[in-house]
């Protein structure tokens, strides 16, 4: 099957070759800077998967799609409760108090949560929130019960307020730290980063402005009077075009600039990362997904921007703490249908797409972009393909892992990508995708002995397209290279696709589970074949479908 269908390209990639081509030239001698692993950054709401069957599994594939550490971001570290997880939930019971007020610490489940990212080598965001029942100002209700379909201002409760005793808070982060270097030592802790907190110019921050600054005062005091080496960092705001939230992000940081300290007295506050949100905003048009990744790249920029008039603060590391298409994960596609695009090459081709531009606005704005946040994960014991915003369903990888499989293999500099191409980051980020023509473009990187070209064929919009010819000409090569070819698209690297072939069945036998595994792995779109290069240049065609990509990996 799979050689009749390479046939079949070779036959349409000599008809098309008379007609519209798109060609991509990639310059591996012309550097753009290091490749950073932004893309190495994972998180997600339900604490309590992450030490759970398909949990474990995911973060094991997770942890080996890159040569350096993955960063893991989770909610409801410090929420009371007995780690029962559910959707948009999740609890450790780190902190209680006897009958007479006195603090009672249990370090059991966030242990368990901890100790699996450690024991994989990553690394945690660890995400000093939310409050305690028994510090809460508003401790009823408290446990949610929040499902897709209901109202999503139901899952604020009791958790989101702020505490009655702020140096009881402060006492508990401590503990906390200090029993993190005592279980893992201090030079892991070192290189683990904290934050406070999640979106608080949202309802998840149930205080003003004000007394989220004077709980970082106190949160960050104890963080560093634990581990003065220590890396803390906020305020995670949602997307920053948002005129409540902007004047959130300036407030916080014209308080670590000049404002008078909570605990200290001082001027200032620590600060070693800054960190806030990015989405996107897809809608159903005729029946048609319709993405909008103009406006999470407006987010990010303004973010950036913001960042960036802060003379003393612009060198610091950013991390967008949230960086997706859309706001709700566990929103399924049966009750918010504009999720469509989840389950298939949409989403792969949008994430590929996206974190191209995510360099080239950091690049242009000058900050140091760390990490980009994709808020997906896995939802145990749902149904298969429910359109959660995940990376796997019940174990089974979705085409969207395999981009990042793609961006685990891209070390060493970016290099230069040009041609007469449609879009760049500056005509999407106003404007989006939209109109006749596709995103076509790609990003590349050099390494000592190798060179990788990620190639997308985006757009906005989820309607049937042809399959465009694409010429990448690629300069900077030895004489002779190993070319792989690897593919994202309808029929490579797709569970998704599979599992509807096979009828869609709600319960997969074991056979069938075999199979969608397999499929769920990145794939070869060819046998690997050593090419010679004239001068150094070689020229790759590739018949690339609508919302597909491509991925050409040369090695010396």
């Amino acid at each position: 099957m799979r050689t009749l269908t390479l046939l079949l390209l070779l036959i349409a990639q000599s008809l098309f070759a008379q007609q519209d081509s798109v060609v991509i030239h990639v310059n591996t001698n012309t550097s753009k800077g290091p490749m950073k692993p932004i893309w190495a950054w994972f998180g997600y709401d339900e604490p309590n998967y992450t030490y759970m069957k398909d949990g474990k599994k995911l973060l094991t594939e997770i942890a080996k799609l890159s040569k350096v550490p993955v960063y893991v971001r989770v909610h409801s570290l410090l929420v009371t409760g007995d780690g029962t997880a559910a959707l948009k939930w999740g609890s450790t019971n780190a902190y209680t108090e006897d009958a007479n007020g006195n603090p009672v610490y249990n370090w059991t489940i966030i242990d368990k949560i901890f100790d699996t990212y450690i024991e994989r080598g990553m690394k945690p965001i660890a995400q000093i929130g939310f409050m305690p029942q028994a510090l809460s100002s508003k401790p009823e209700p408290y446990r949610h019960y929040w499902k897709p379909g209901d109202n999503y201002n139901d899952i604020y409760t009791g958790w989101a307020y702020p505490p009655t005793d702020y140096k009881k808070f402060a006492t508990l982060v401590y503990e906390w730290v200090k029993h993190s270097i005592a279980r893992y030592g201090k030079t892991e802790v070192e290189s683990w980063y904290w934050e406070l907190w999640n979106e608080p110019d949202i309802s998840y921050w149930k205080g003003t402005p004000e007394e989220y600054i004077k709980l970082y005062d106190y949160v960050a005091d104890a963080v560093k009077r634990a581990l003065p080496t220590a890396k803390i960092g906020g305020p995670e705001v949602t997307g920053p075009q948002g005129r409540n939230s902007t004047k959130f992000f300036k407030t916080f940081l014209d308080h670590i600039v000049n404002g008078k300290n909570h605990v200290t007295g001082k001027k200032g506050a620590p600060l070693d990362v800054i960190t806030f949100h990015a989405k996107g905003s897809p809608k159903l048009v005729n029946g048609i997904v319709q993405m909008n990744m103009g406006t999470q790249l407006r987010d990010i920029d303004k973010g950036f921007e913001i960042v960036a008039s802060y003379p003393s603060l612009k060198h610091l590391p950013i991390i967008i703490g949230e960086s997706d298409p859309e706001g709700c994960a566990a929103c399924s596609e049966e009750f918010s249908p504009q999720n469509a695009y989840r389950n298939g090459t949409m989403y792969s081709s949008y994430t590929a797409a996206a974190f191209a531009r995510k360099y080239d606005l950091a690049d242009e704005r000058k900050v140091n972009l760390a990490g980009a946040v994709t808020w997906a994960f896995e939802f145990e014991d749902q149904p298969w393909f429910a359109g959660f915003r995940d990376l796997a369903t019940n174990g089974v990888d979705k085409p969207v892992l395999n981009i990042f499989r793609m961006f685990g293999m891209m070390q060493g500099n970016r290099v230069a990508v040009s041609g007469k191409l449609s879009y760049d980051h500056k005509r999407i980020k106003e404007s989006s995708v939209r109109g006749d023509s596709a995103d076509i473009n790609a990003l590349a990187a050099k390494d000592k002995n190798s060179a990788t070209v990620m190639v997308w064929n985006y757009h906005d919009n989820n309607s049937p397209a042809p399959a465009t010819l694409v010429l990448v000409k690629i300069s900077g090569l030895p004489a002779a290279a190993l070319l792989q070819h690897y593919r994202v698209d309808q029929e490579y690297s797709n569970s998704y696709e599979a599992w509807k072939k096979m009828g869609s069945p709600k319960q997969p036998d074991a056979a069938q589970i075999t199979a969608l595994e397999k499929a769920g792995q990145l794939q070869l779109l060819q046998a690997p074949e050593w090419i010679k290069t004239k001068n150094g240049e070689t020229v790759v065609r590739i018949l690339l479908p609508r919302q597909g990509v491509s991925f050409l990996k040369f090695t010396w």
